[in-house]
């Protein structure tokens, strides 16, 4: 199987998948409402308003200081008031100068759309109207190794600024070693959930393959399929009932029901091209990711 993350970088996104706010693409095309996640067994998640659109501005032209794109780029949580949980592969590699914004918006392709029609030519503007700026912090172990890829990064918002424009309740994050406890048994049994903005599985067309949608919330089933030190599989097969990740869901969280309560156990990191098989997610109860976050967020 073939794993790619599940957003490809800033200079192919735009040509892949056709995802800008401020042209004509695949997204503002499409006839329906956007989706996200794959679209079999899944449904929109209004109700999970603590998860987000990481959204960029960035310079695309070369002209130096002058940010002239911005769109959504991945997904993440709130974890806390003002931490938003989400990959260092959706934090770096930008042109310098780039800069990063926390929407909790349901529809923040729909905003970005609105918002680029009234401030037109103005990045920031548009990126302001959908979302909070904040700044990024990436793991400096990345990329890291086979053992730990260290793919996982926070965007730290200012105090309050979340609160000011959305309602949400922090996730909570798994304690440590959750998974382990846990062991395969007791996570064959677990159900998981998988949130996240990303594009819909692969449809092909004319022109080959094409993954449409995206810039929504959604949620869809999804259920266990494997666990190693630093990640855990999600199988996404829809004849068992799941849905699962696609392009853009990078970052986002896959929920697990722990001891009745609903607990942030890993974020979206890749998976099989096409988004139909399985979501490679990077777990948060591990030695490595705890060390990360603990110096922006409580730990249990």
């Amino acid at each position: 199987m073939t794993l790619h993350s599940f957003v490809p970088r800033p200079s192919a996104l735009w040509r892949a998948l056709g995802v800008t706010a401020l042209a004509a693409g695949l997204l503002a095309a499409a006839a329906t409402p956007a989706a996200a996640i794959n679209s079999y067994n899944a449904v929109p998640a209004p109700e999970r308003t603590e998860v987000g659109a990481l959204v960029a501005t960035w310079d695309h032209d070369r002209d130096p200081g002058t940010p002239d794109r911005v769109d959504w780029v991945c997904s993440g949580t709130m974890v806390d008031a003002d931490t938003f949980l989400t990959a260092a592969h959706c934090t770096t590699g930008w042109p310098e100068g780039a800069r990063f914004f926390v929407s909790l918006a349901q529809d923040v392709q729909a905003g970005l759309d609105a918002a680029a029609e009234r401030f037109p030519g103005d990045p920031a503007a548009v990126a302001s109207a959908v979302g909070v700026g904040g700044v990024a912090h990436s793991d400096p172990g990345y990329p890291g190794n086979s053992a730990d890829s260290h793919d996982i990064a926070v965007v730290e918002v200012p105090a309050g600024a979340m609160a000011s424009r959305w309602s949400f309740t922090p996730a909570t994050l798994p304690a440590a070693g959750a998974l382990d406890r846990l062991g395969p048994r007791g996570l064959n049994g677990t159900p998981f959930t998988v949130v996240g903005y990303g594009t819909q599985e692969a449809r092909r067309g004319p022109g080959g393959h094409t993954h449409p949608g995206g810039g929504m919330r959604m949620r869809a089933p999804v259920t266990f399929n494997a666990l190693n030190k630093t990640w855990v599989r999600l199988a996404m097969t829809e004849p068992q009932g799941n849905g699962g990740a696609c392009y853009g869901d990078s970052g986002g969280p896959n929920f697990a029901t722990i001891d009745g309560a609903r607990v942030l156990v890993s974020t979206t990191i890749t998976g099989d091209v096409p988004c139909y098989a399985t979501n490679v997610t990077y777990r948060l109860d591990t030695p490595g990711a705890r060390a990360f976050l603990r110096p922006f967020v409580a730990l249990p």
